[in-house]
C-alpha cells in the first residue's frame, strides 16, 4: 500500500480540519452504536432489568479503561508532533512503543477489570435486581479488553498522522458485525447480557485486526513492523508526561460519574433504565464534538511540529466555532425529540418520563460541553494536558461530587442530578475559556 495520508500542515484550513473530522464523525457513529445497539436489543428483549443492568455499566468501563485512553491520547500526540516534522527516526520509535504499551495495558485491564466488577458494582449501590447481569456484562466485556485497547492505540497511530477514512471503514464493519451477533446471540441462543457483551468484544478485536493490518501493509513512514515493537524508554517517558494527565484526568472524572450513576441507582430500576437511554442520545449528539475536537488536536499538533503558529491560530478559530455551533443544534434536537428518542429504547412509561427529565435539562446546554472540549482538546495538542486535567478534575470530579452529597440527602429529589452537568460544564468552560485567552500556550508548548 502506497501513502493514504495528506499532512494537516498543507492545503485550507477548514478543508483540512473539515475533511478530517467528517470520516471520524462516521466513526464514532459506529462506534457508538457498539453499545446502543447492545441496549436497544436488550431493551426490546430482556427487558428494563436487563438494559438497567447494561445501561449502567458504562460510568465503570469508562472509569477503568479511562487511564489507559488518556495515555493513547499522549502516544498519539507525539505521533503528531514528529509526523509533522518528517522526523522519521522518532516517529518510528513513538509507533512501535505505543503498540508494545499496549499489549501490556491490555493484559492489565483485563485483569483489573475482571477481578474489580463485583465489588465495584456494589460500591455503586446497585439494585440486587440487575446485579447478577451487570456483573455478568461487566465481566465479559473486561475479559475482552486487549482487543479494545489495541484498537485504540491502532486508530490513535492512523488518526495522529492524519488518516482517519481507513478507521471508518474498519469501525462500519465491525459495528454490523456487532449487530448481527447482538442478535443472534441474545435471540437465538439465549445467552442474556453476557452474549450482548460476547458480541461487542468480537467486534472490537475484529476492528483492531483489521486497523492493524493496514498499519503493518503501508509504505508510508509511520509503517509498524511487529519484529521492531519494543518499548523505547526516552518515548514511553514523553508518553507518560502527555498522557498520564489526561489519563488520570479520563479516570477521577470517570469516577466522579460512577458516583453520580450510584445517585442515580437510589432511584430505582425505572430511573437508571431511562437515564441510561439518555445516556445512549447524549452519545450519538456528541459525535460532532468528538469528531471536530480530535480533528482539532492532531491539526495543532501537527502544525506546531512544522512550526506554523499563525496556522495553528487560525485553525483553532475554525475548530471552536463550528464545534459550538454544532453541538447546540443538536442539542435543541435532542430537546424536542426527546419523548419519541427515549421510547426507542423503553416504551415503558416511567422510563420514558426519566429520560425526558434528563434530556430537557441537559440538551439545552451542550454548547457549554462543546466550549470545554475545543479548549481541552487545543491545549492537549500542545502538550498542556496538565492544565485540562485540573480543571477537569476540579470541575467535573470534586464539584460534582459535593454538590450530589450535598443536595440529594436534603432533597432526595433526581433533577439534582440532572443539573449537575450543566453547572460543571459551565464552571469548566469557563476556566479553560481564562486560560486560552491569558496564556501563551503556542511557543511555551515547544519548550
Amino acid at each position: 500500500m502506497g501513502k493514504t495520508v495528506v499532512p494537516m500542515t498543507e492545503g485550507e484550513i477548514w478543508k483540512r480540519i473539515t475533511y478530517f473530522a467528517l470520516p471520524l464523525m462516521l466513526g464514532n457513529l459506529f462506534q457508538q452504536m457498539y453499545n446502543t445497539a447492545d441496549s436497544l436489543i436488550v431493551g426490546n428483549f430482556l427487558g428494563s432489568n436487563a438494559l438497567a443492568a447494561v445501561s449502567s455499566s458504562s460510568s465503570l468501563i469508562f472509569m477503568l479503561i479511562g487511564l489507559f485512553s488518556g495515555l493513547a491520547s499522549g502516544a498519539g500526540v507525539i505521533i503528531s508532533r514528529y509526523f509533522g516534522a518528517k522526523n522519521i527516526e522518532q516517529l518510528q520509535k513513538a509507533v512501535h512503543t505505543a503498540a508494545a504499551f499496549g499489549l501490556i495495558a491490555g493484559v492489565l485491564l483485563t485483569a483489573a477489570g475482571v477481578a474489580l466488577t463485583p465489588q465495584i458494582l456494589i460500591w455503586m449501590s446497585t439494585p440486587p435486581a440487575v446485579m447478577t447481569e451487570s456483573i455478568a456484562y461487566l465481566q465479559v466485556y473486561f475479559a475482552g479488553s486487549i482487543g479494545f485497547v489495541m484498537y485504540n492505540v491502532f486508530v490513535g497511530i492512523l488518526q495522529a498522522v492524519g488518516d482517519s477514512r481507513h478507521p471508518l471503514y474498519y469501525l462500519i464493519a465491525s459495528s454490523l458485525i456487532n449487530i448481527v451477533l447482538d442478535i443472534v446471540f441474545i435471540r437465538y441462543f439465549n445467552s442474556g447480557v453476557a452474549g450482548a457483551a460476547l458480541a461487542t468484544i468480537i467486534s472490537q478485536f475484529i476492528s483492531a485486526l483489521l486497523c492493524f493490518i493496514q498499519i503493518t501493509r503501508t509504505t508510508d513512514i509511520y509503517r509498524l513492523q511487529v519484529k521492531d515493537v519494543r518499548i523505547d524508554r526516552a518515548i514511553l517517558l514523553q508518553i507518560f508526561h502527555l498522557g498520564l494527565p489526561a489519563g488520570i484526568q479520563n479516570s477521577i472524572v470517570a469516577f466522579a460519574n460512577v458516583v453520580v450513576q450510584s445517585n442515580i441507582n437510589t432511584f430505582g430500576e425505572m430511573a437508571m433504565a431511562g437515564f441510561g437511554a439518555y445516556s445512549k442520545i447524549e452519545g450519538f449528539g456528541f459525535l460532532p464534538i468528538t469528531s471536530f475536537t480530535m480533528a482539532l488536536t492532531t491539526f495543532v499538533s501537527q502544525n506546531l511540529g512544522a512550526r506554523q503558529y499563525d496556522r495553528v491560530k487560525k485553525g483553532t478559530r475554525f475548530g471552536i466555532l463550528t464545534i459550538v455551533l454544532l453541538a447546540e443544534l443538536i442539542g435543541l434536537l435532542v430537546f424536542v425529540l426527546a419523548p419519541q428518542l427515549i421510547s426507542a429504547f423503553d416504551s415503558t412509561p416511567a422510563v420514558v418520563e426519566f429520560g425526558i427529565l434528563k434530556s430537557r435539562t441537559a440538551a439545552p446546554f451542550f454548547f457549554l460541553v462543546a466550549c470545554t472540549h475545543s479548549f481541552a482538546a487545543i491545549l492537549r495538542g500542545a502538550g498542556k494536558t496538565v492544565v485540562s486535567m485540573v480543571v477537569l478534575i476540579s470541575t467535573w470530579c470534586v464539584v460534582r461530587v459535593a454538590f450530589l452529597s450535598i443536595t440529594i440527602p436534603l432533597t432526595h429529589n433526581i433533577q439534582m442530578v440532572c443539573w449537575v452537568y450543566p453547572l460543571t460544564w459551565f464552571l469548566s468552560s469557563a476556566a479553560l475559556f481564562f486560560y486560552y485567552k491569558k496564556a501563551d500556550w503556542i511557543h511555551s508548548s515547544l519548550k
